[in-house]
């Protein structure tokens, strides 16, 4: 080679390629011949350069070939001198490596090389070949201490004396490269060099260019004399780009000189400077205008710029933050359009240290340097991410956990003293431990400067991920100061304080603005858009968040400012501001600006990341920092940070909590009304202050602190409150089952804090009761059922619960607190409802709220409408008042749902809590919600009841159920007396339903209670209320009385009557106290008929009724007491009864009684009856039934009553039971048939001597409202009548004597007369009488009094007669008076209205009568002449039948009325008329004839037959009778007889009426057929008819011929004719014709030929009235007689007996 430099290009380079091609195949070449191959090789410079490095590499790559030979023998091996004096034995090729390597470093040096036998090389390309081989064999370098002494002692003095001296673009450049690698790759080998070269760059970045210029550069300088060139700076800056992406590099760095005291601190002078590099010109980054957010104004002071970016962090944090972002607010107003850094503008095609063809710098744009530094900032700080975020990965989140550990979600922080000492990872994190914890201020300050700075879209993610790195970082590693610095200034720069501000005074536009204002607008205005924040604040605000989510399990105490600025961001995010701009994915225009709008140059590279300018790729493929940035995905990524609170630990969670509720509570109190004061709410936990957090006093210090005005808050309620409720119901398992410290004391002291602080607003008021409400709902049911855990929870669900619904005192009483309240009751309600069943303490809790929202008692009743006593006292102090009515009410219903629920649980409940069950029940029973008290009255109490009962299986706890159970009965008493009906009503049917149900299981004692504290107190209560309500007024008159009192007091009495029916004989007689009870009870019975209102008086006595029918079925052993107890009652009914009969006769005492109350009266003495016959079968005294009798005919004619009903048809009530009541009678007892039949004979004269017209005040105004009594007889005059008790009681009084007929005792005290009176009254009336009926056809009252009359009359002759001497003869008299008293009234009685009857009716009249003259012809007739009748009864009967006789009344006669005292006969006479001038009887007058003809002939046939000697039997009675009625017979045909001649006389040949002529033919006839008893004319005439009636004296024959004849015609039977011989005569004597008349004849005695005339026989057979009416005798044929033919007759038959012609 060396032969051939002279040679030509071409055989020089094939030179060249045959020398590589040997020496690479002949790798023995070395020393001397190596050296002189290498030094030849610079003819050719390009290629000859070329090879060279190429054989150089290759001496090298020998190197590596030689380590791996392990069988190079040692006399290969040559000691060389080494650089620092010591020799080493070196291999072949390890010499010539080393060899080469020396005179490089040499050659580089312009030093003459030892090995190479070059003159010179270009120090270029000796760094070029360096840096090749430091690059290629670095590791090799490292196994060679050799080859590492060249480094220190002959290329690091070399690169450091070329950094030194004058810079050379090209020289400076590969020197740089060089150390570059040196630090690189041997910076732990070289560690002295590497620290110079380090601080000798940081000095080289550190130093002011501001006076270099590009001029400058060929200049030479000394270090530290005068201005480097901007490129050295650029080259020094790539370099350390470089390193400080090599994390591990700047570990060391860390390790070896600042981690000592008395280190240089290299790492943190590369902090320094890289910060003051950054920021030594803003205006050559500019600011972000989207930094300071959207719609806010551009101008503002610099005060306000740095107050606005104030870090609240302390310390050097604080200071380096404010001063970075003091320095940006200062230049707003100083950056030019051009302004900015990226990586389109900002960065060179070819970075400067890789342009090796450049003799000169190449141009360097003035924001590259800084550039760099950001890349250097950025570097670092991933570096630090990328190292320790693996490892804490793997030792924290993803570390082996025991069985049954959870995984680890929310991990905290690394604790580095827990891990091993000596492990290279812990060591490793100490290191950056140690960098972040001394190099963040400064870390800070230039990503604070840089982030705000105008910065492209690609360099702010960057910027933006090293603030999330460093934040990261600081948290995992535990470096509280610093994390907390990072994350205040990014929320800084995630909501500006502008913003926040800006919107507190925004107005929205009334109209839309156009372009041209917006355009115009400069400022100087309220911007045209809502403030809101730009797409960078929003990144920010993602990387805050994530941060935040990432470090959640170690943020601790910070969580205060974190979640404050959540707070805000959450405010700016939905206000107006936001809704209006949208979702936003990218930067649109005019979106990331203000309202000066700044204009870029077409040809400029776009500043600030403006999409707009940016290529479509660039918008496609954005950042992920930059997608989803819109107002809903934000607030989801927001959401998503308390999310996962759910999977922090309980000391991660407990401190989450803490600061949220301490941050509500400053915003609590930030907006409460009362701003002078400070304020206090209570919080349960370990944050800095105390337990309780006093707010200070500065309003603007709160609004520096919270950023947000209050009177926008207010609109939706409080944002830590909001997202506390969401927290708790995530990890409500937490709340559950961890301590309640962990979370539950902090949530629920802080909700009930907020809800009692009478200052807050409503608003937050009621937010925080909604949210805890939502959590005491979902905690129970998510409880387990079972362990000691459940009671703890309801114990604390409960207890917190009953702090929202009892509000203490100051919590104040407004429409605020009544809404808390009601919102507690119904979470209470919704508990009970879903958990009810499983609730296992805390009942008295619960039972304490309900109980709150009741009234006292006191407040509900009017006073004015009930006694003060009534109810039970209230056992709970008065719960607070209430606004307005209706508050109470909402409240009251809510709660009482609850209540409703519980009792559906009384089951669970023990005694005690039953017994606070009741107690609630009766305070709901008194609220004025009617439907609720009456449903706690009546069924939740009788639920509760139920529930008692069911319990009571244990003997040993039966008195403490016993107890309970009063308690229940008394609690229920309480309501008996409510002032409305309903709960009244309600409460007295669940008391006696609950006595009636379960008395059979209580005990003697119980009842005992039972009866002294419940029924009496009961009775006295509901009397003494009802008897206030009615009491009469001053003027007599009763006041108006509440009817639904008396309703009450009815269900009293009948309920008790009950619980006597079914308890009296088990129970209540075998208690001790059962006489003294019984007499009370009986008392208020007794009081109550007599004097409550009448509706009460029935059911009093029925309740009475009751417990008397109950003493039936009584033990035989009680017998005794059951007498007793009846005589107790028969004499309160004797004083009722005489309180009916005084009423009578003394002025009315008590009201009227009710026809229901005297039913009553009569039913309960019945029983008493029925109940003691039942006993003893004794039937009661003679003297008690008399009283009895007494009391019952009172209560019959009571005619005070105000509700009579009709008794006309049917009986009434009262005379139903009256009438049975004398039917249960026992007639066998001596007196008892006379004493029944005297009074029902009365019963049966009442309708003519009783009956009565109601009067009006009676039927209107007396009658109660609630009467029975038709409506259509209340218009109407209303009688008494007692028709229909009539119509039932004579045909009974017939029954009876007929069933007693036999005893002489009915005869002897006069029962038979009263029967006989009794009837005679409507017998006498007879039309006279009243209806019988309105509606039926019953019997006319006569008529059924005629036939009763008539069948006892035929009886009684024959008993009296039977009796004979048993009967006393002064009632035999009186008996007989009566019957024929009672024939005279039947047989007199005024017919004329019978006048008006149809004709076939007047016949059936007069046809019914004739029972009355056959009674007297076959039962009377034949006992009258019974010796002990006197002879005027039988005259009295004779005169009777001759009145009745009658034809004709003359025109001056008028019949006196049968009950008039005209009515009496004339006395017995007889004296008869004699006849004198027949004249003085003449008249013409037609007369009145009677209107029933024919029973005016029956009435004189029976006369003619009493007379007459037709009956044989009891000849001697018979012809006493004759002898007495004789007289009659004679008068009455005297009448007819004389009356007929005197007119006659008189009228000439005017002829007599028909009924005249008949008349006298008739009376003839009869008188031609009567035969008397021999001597029956000479008694009657005589001094003693009786006595001569069977027998006469014997005829004095001594007398004178006349007088012997007149004695012996007075002997003869046909003396009657001799009586009237004058006035036959006279008939006979008549010149004119005399009267003529058709008369019918036997058909035995029928002529046989057509004559006209009769024979005497003829007209004795002739058929009377009487036989042919009653049928016994066929009509016959009739026949003509004539008077003058009769009158012969008669006298022929005087002559036959005087036997004359004979």
């Amino acid at each position: 080679m060396s032969d051939s430099i002279n040679q030509g290009v071409d055989i020089q380079l094939r030179i060249l390629q045959t020398l590589l091609s040997l020496i690479t195949n002949f790798p023995a070449v070395h020393g001397e011949l190596l050296g002189e191959v290498q030094s030849r090789i610079a003819v050719v410079s390009s290629t000859a350069a070329a090879t060279l490095r190429q054989l150089v590499m290759f001496v090298v790559d020998k190197v590596v070939d030689e380590d791996k030979r392990d069988d190079l023998p040692r006399s290969d091996f040559s000691k060389t001198t080494l650089p620092n004096g010591s020799t080493k034995a070196l291999g072949p090729s390890a010499k010539d490596a080393f060899s080469v390597f020396e005179d490089l470093c040499l050659l580089a040096n312009s030093e003459k090389p030892t090995f190479l036998k070059l003159e010179t090389l270009r120090k270029t390309f000796a760094l070029e070949l360096i840096e090749s081989v430091l690059t290629n064999y670095h590791e090799l370098f490292r196994k060679h201490e050799e080859l590492l002494l060249l480094l220190q002692h002959h290329l690091c003095p070399l690169l450091l004396k070329a950094l030194s001296d004058r810079p050379s673009f090209p020289l400076t450049l590969r020197s740089t490269r060089v150390v570059f690698l040196l630090l690189k790759q041997f910076s732990s080998e070289l560690n002295t060099e590497a620290e110079v070269f380090l601080m000798l760059l940081i000095k080289i970045v550190g130093a002011d260019m501001e006076a270099a210029t590009p001029a400058q550069s060929s200049e030479s300088f000394h270090l530290g004399h005068g201005a480097r060139p901007q490129w050295m700076r650029v080259l020094a800056m790539e370099i350390m780009r470089g390193l400080c992406s090599d994390a591990e590099l700047m570990r060391n760095v860390w390790a070896r000189y600042d981690a000592e005291e008395s280190g240089s601190k290299v790492f943190t002078s590369l902090i320094t400077a890289l910060k003051r590099l950054i920021t030594e010109k803003p205006a050559v980054l500019g600011v972000s205008s989207q930094m300071l957010g959207v719609g806010v104004p551009s101008h503002s002071s610099s005060s306000d710029g740095a107050a606005g970016y104030g870090l609240d962090v302390g310390g050097v944090a604080g200071m380096v933050a404010n001063a970075a972002s003091a320095t940006m607010s200062n230049v707003v107003g100083m950056m030019g359009p051009e302004a900015g850094l990226s990586l389109q503008g900002s960065v060179m095609k070819l970075q400067c240290i890789d342009q090796l063809d450049k003799a000169d710098s190449p141009p360097i744009p003035e924001p590259y340097v800084y550039l760099l530094g950001v890349q250097c900032l950025v570097s670092l700080c991933e570096g630090f991410a990328a190292f320790v975020g693996p490892l804490f990965n793997s030792l924290v989140v993803q570390r082996p956990r025991n069985a049954g550990e959870p995984v680890v979600r929310a991990p905290p922080a690394l604790d580095l003293s827990s891990l091993p000492p000596d492990d290279p990872a812990t060591k490793q994190l100490q290191l950056v431990h140690d960098m972040v914890e001394n190099g963040w201020p400064a870390l800070l300050a230039a990503l604070s400067f840089v982030v705000s700075t105008n910065l492209s879209d690609d360099l702010f993610v960057d910027v933006l991920a090293s603030y999330q790195a460093m934040t990261n970082v600081s948290g995992m590693l535990g470096l509280v100061t610093p994390r907390d610095a990072f994350f205040t200034s990014l929320a800084k720069f995630a909501i500006p304080s502008r913003v926040v501000s800006s919107l507190d005074t925004y107005v929205e536009p009334p109209t839309p603005r156009t372009p041209g204002i917006l355009s115009d607008n400069l400022g100087l205005t309220s911007p045209a858009q809502a403030p809101t924040l730009s797409e960078r604040n929003m990144a920010c605000l993602k990387v805050f968040v994530a941060s935040s989510l990432f470090l959640a399990g170690s943020l601790g105490e910070s969580w205060f400012n974190i979640l404050e600025a959540l707070q805000n961001a959450d405010y700016v995010l939905t206000t107006k501001g936001a809704k209006a701009q949208g979702k936003r994915n990218t930067i649109g225009p005019g979106t990331g600006v203000t309202a000066i709008n700044r204009s870029v140059s077409a040809g400029n590279v776009p500043v600030g990341g403006q999409p707009g300018n940016s290529s479509p790729q660039q918008q496609s493929a954005r950042h992920p920092l930059l997608i989803d940035l819109d107002v809903d995905s934000l607030q989801h990524s927001i959401q998503r940070l308390f999310d996962a609170s759910k999977n922090m630990d309980d000391r991660a969670f407990h401190d989450f909590i803490a600061s949220l509720c301490k941050l509500s509570a400053v915003m609590v109190g930030m907006q409460s009304e009362d701003s002078d004061s400070a304020i206090e709410l209570k919080l349960v936990d370990e944050l800095p202050t105390s337990p309780s957090l006093s707010l200070p006093v500065d309003p603007a210090h709160r609004r520096r602190v919270s950023g947000i005005h209050l009177a926008r808050t207010l609109r939706s309620g409080d944002f830590g409150i909001t997202k506390l409720g969401g927290v708790a119901k995530l990890n409500i398992h937490r709340l559950i089952y961890r301590d309640p410290e962990v979370a539950w004391d902090i949530i629920t002291t802080h909700l009930l804090s907020v809800i009692k602080h009478t200052l807050a607003p409503t608003t937050i008021r009621i937010q925080a009761g909604r949210i805890l409400d939502d959590i005491l709902t979902v905690v129970p049911r998510n409880l387990s059922t079972t362990g000691e855990l459940q009671p703890k929870v309801q114990r604390r669900v409960l207890d917190v619960l009953a702090q929202q619904v009892i509000l203490d005192t100051y919590a104040g009483n407004n429409a605020t607190t009544v809404e808390l309240r009601r919102m507690g009751l119904e979470t209470l309600h919704q508990i009970l409802q879903a958990s009810g069943h499983t609730i296992v303490v805390g009942w008295e809790t619960i039972f304490e709220m309900l109980g709150s929202v009741c009234k006292p008692a006191s407040s509900l009743i009017d006073p004015s409408s009930s006694p003060s006593d009534l109810g039970v006292a209230s056992r709970k102090p008065p719960p607070l008042g209430y606004v307005t009515e209706k508050s109470y009410t909402s409240l009251v219903k809510i709660a009482f749902q609850s209540l409703t629920l519980v009792c559906d649980s009384l089951s669970q409940l023990s005694p005690e809590h039953l017994r606070l069950c009741i107690t609630t029940l009766g305070q709901f029973g008194r609220q004025a919600d009617t439907n609720i008290a009456l449903t706690a009255a009546e069924s939740l109490l009788w639920g509760v009841s139920d529930s008692i009962q069911a319990k009571r299986k244990d003997a040993e706890k039966e008195p403490e159920f016993s107890s309970l159970w009063m308690f229940l009965l008394l609690e229920i008493l309480g309501l008996c007396t409510d002032g409305r009906p309903e709960v009244r009503m309600g409460a007295i049917q669940t008391l006696f339903r609950t006595l009636q149900l379960y008395g059979a299981t209580l005990s003697s004692d119980t009842w005992e209670e039972c009866i002294w504290k419940v029924t009496f107190p009961l009775l006295d209560s509901i009397s003494s209320s009802l008897r206030h309500s009615s009491s009469p007024s001053a003027e007599g008159a009763e006041s108006a009385v509440d009817p639904q009192w008396d309703e009450s007091k009815i269900l009293a009495l009948q309920s008790i009557g009950s619980i006597f029916n079914d308890f009296l004989t088990s129970k209540i007689m075998h208690l001790e106290s059962f006489q003294q009870a019984w007499e009370i009870f009986v008392g208020h019975i007794s009081s109550s008929w007599l004097n409550d209102v009448r509706n009460i008086s029935p059911p009093a006595l029925r309740c009475l009724d009751k417990a008397v029918n109950a003493l039936a079925t009584t033990d035989p052993a009680l017998i005794d007491k059951t007498l007793d107890a009846l005589e107790v009652v028969w004499q309160a009914c004797d004083i009722m009864g005489q309180a009916v009969l005084d009423s009578r006769t003394v002025s009315m005492s008590y009201r009227p009684f009710t026809q229901e109350s005297l039913v009553t009266l009569v039913d309960v003495i019945r029983s008493i009856r029925s109940v003691g016959r039942s006993l003893r079968n004794v039937e009661w005294p003679l003297e008690r039934l008399t009283r009895l009798m007494a009391i019952l005919k009172g209560v019959l004619t009571y005619s005070d009553s105000p509700d009579f009903r009709p008794d006309v048809d049917a009986l009434s009530p009262v005379q139903s039971v009256v009438v049975e009541a004398i039917d249960s009678i026992d007639l066998s007892t001596t007196g008892a048939p006379s004493l029944v039949l005297r009074d029902l004979s009365e019963h049966a004269t009442l309708p003519f001597l009783a009956g009565f017209d109601v009067p009006n005040s009676l039927t209107h105004g007396g009658i109660p409202k609630d009467s029975h009594a038709p409506k259509q007889d209340r218009g109407s005059q209303k009688r008494v009548t007692y028709i229909g008790l009539s119509k039932k009681t004579m045909p009974q009084l017939v029954d009876l004597f007929l069933r007693f007929k036999d005893q002489a005792t009915v005869y002897n005290d006069g029962t038979v007369e009263a029967i006989f009176s009794a009837y005679s009254i409507p017998i006498k009336l007879k039309y006279e009488c009243p209806a019988p009926s309105k509606f039926g056809k019953d019997l006319p009252l006569w008529k059924t009094a005629t036939t009763s009359f008539l069948r006892i009359v035929k009886e009684c002759g024959t008993q009296i007669q039977q009796l004979g001497d048993q009967i006393l003869e002064s009632r035999v008299e009186s008996i007989w008076r009566q019957i024929v008293d009672t024939f005279r009234g039947g047989i007199l009685a005024d017919c004329s209205a019978a006048e008006a009857f149809p004709l076939d009716i007047q016949e059936t009249e007069e046809s019914f009568d004739l029972a009355l003259v056959a009674s007297l012809e076959i039962d009377v007739v034949p006992h009258l002449g019974d010796s002990r009748v006197p002879d005027y009864i039988i005259a009295q009967l004779a005169r009777v039948l001759q009145q009745g006789s009658r034809i004709r009344e003359t025109d001056d006669y008028r019949p006196p009325s049968p009950i008039s005292p005209g009515n009496k006969l004339p006395e017995p006479s007889f004296e008869f008329d004699k006849f004198g001038a027949l004249g003085e009887y003449g008249s013409n007058e037609v007369g009145r004839f009677q209107p029933r003809e024919r029973f005016s002939y029956w009435c004189f046939d029976l006369l003619v037959l009493i007379c007459s000697d037709t009956t044989k039997d009891q000849v001697t009675s018979r012809r006493r009778v004759a002898t007495v009625a004789l007289p009659s017979l004679l008068n009455r045909c005297k009448s007819t007889l004389v009356s007929f001649v005197a007119d006659e006389s008189l009228r000439g040949n005017l002829p007599f009426s028909r009924a005249r002529e008949e008349e006298l033919l008739y009376v003839l006839r009869k008188m031609l057929g009567l035969r008397l008893w021999p001597g029956t004319l000479w008694a009657a005439l005589s001094d003693s008819p009786s006595e001569y009636s069977s027998e006469q004296p014997s005829i004095d024959t001594t007398l004178k011929a006349s007088e012997l004849i007149a004695d012996a015609v007075k002997r003869s039977t046909k003396a009657h004719l001799f009586h009237f011989y004058p006035v036959l005569c006279e008939i006979v004597a008549i010149p004119r014709k005399t009267p003529t008349a058709w008369s019918a004849v036997s058909a035995l005695q029928r002529p046989n030929g057509p004559s006209r005339s009769m024979s005497v026989s003829e007209v004795k057979g002739a058929v009377s009235w009487s036989s042919v009416t009653s049928g016994g005798q066929d009509e016959g044929k009739a026949v003509e007689l004539d008077a003058r033919s009769l009158v012969k007759e008669c006298l022929k038959e005087i002559g036959q007996e005087m036997g004359v012609g004979r």
